[in-house]
């Protein structure tokens, strides 16, 4: 599979956030993200699956207009989900979270030196979500579809991030493994020589929303070694200063990519 790029540097917040914008920061890279109040943010692991599944989609087919299937249960399957109903099941949540991410327009910002480069963008021009949530398993009585932004659409298919589909089933629970892993498996993809990254730098990327670093750190730790579970090929060591990150195998190989 693939995800986005943009999306891999800075990432979606871990769990619900007051307010309707939300920034991460990656060294001289930002990524916002701004919500309709009444609608809010995209946050935890279904916005990260549904991105997975429209980069890969999108790559596969080479077309901004992707079909999501016949049913609902058939597409949530393809998200490794089970469909429950009720108010908190995952229907419920999908389809909530879907509104969330799809009502979003995102701000990526490169800074370098004196210079600077903006890039407005919304992942879909428009998302159409036409199942019975009593009936998942009923096809619908029109396509339920998603029609990616233009500014998206050539951001995945410039430089899509490879990722194990495996991996991302196995991480599903985490949204911070499932952005651990993403962001390693990329590092690797370019990485000459031993780096150090301060905690206070992964602090700003990872965990924004910890009051304290050492909380950050413990919480990293931990999804820290689940990511390692399922992606052996890295190589990473936890110093008092900061991780140091390796040059490593890529998760997936850039011919197993193609």
């Amino acid at each position: 599979g693939f995800m986005a790029r943009a999306m891999v540097q800075a990432t979606l917040p871990h769990r619900a956030v007051a307010g309707n914008e939300f920034e991460r920061r990656n060294g001289n890279y930002s990524l916002s993200i701004m919500a309709p109040s009444a609608i809010g943010l995209p946050y935890g692991t279904i916005p990260r699956l549904l991105l997975a599944w429209l980069t890969t989609e999108a790559v596969k087919t080479k077309s901004r207009e992707l079909e999501l299937g016949n049913s609902l249960s058939g597409f949530m399957a393809e998200l490794d989900m089970m469909p429950t109903g009720g108010r908190w099941g995952s229907i419920t949540r999908l389809k909530d979270q879907s509104r969330r991410l799809f009502s979003s327009s995102i701000t990526a910002v490169y800074e370098n030196g004196p210079g600077f480069a903006v890039i407005n963008q919304a992942v879909a021009d428009k998302a159409q979500f036409w199942w019975d949530n009593k009936h998942p398993e009923q096809a619908g009585l029109w396509k339920s579809t998603v029609t990616l932004s233009e500014n998206f659409f050539n951001e995945v298919i410039d430089r899509p991030v490879p990722i194990d589909m495996r991996a991302i089933r196995a991480l599903k629970k985490s949204p911070m493994a499932l952005d651990i892993y993403t962001w390693l498996t990329y590092r690797a993809s370019y990485l000459k020589r031993p780096t150090v990254i301060p905690w206070s730098s992964l602090a700003l990327q990872f965990g924004s929303n910890y009051a304290e670093l050492r909380n950050f750190k413990t919480a990293f730790m931990a999804e820290l070694k689940k990511v390692v579970l399922v992606y052996g090929q890295v190589q990473v060591e936890a110093t008092e200063h900061g991780l140091i990150v390796k040059p490593s195998l890529t998760h997936i190989s850039k011919k197993g990519s193609a």
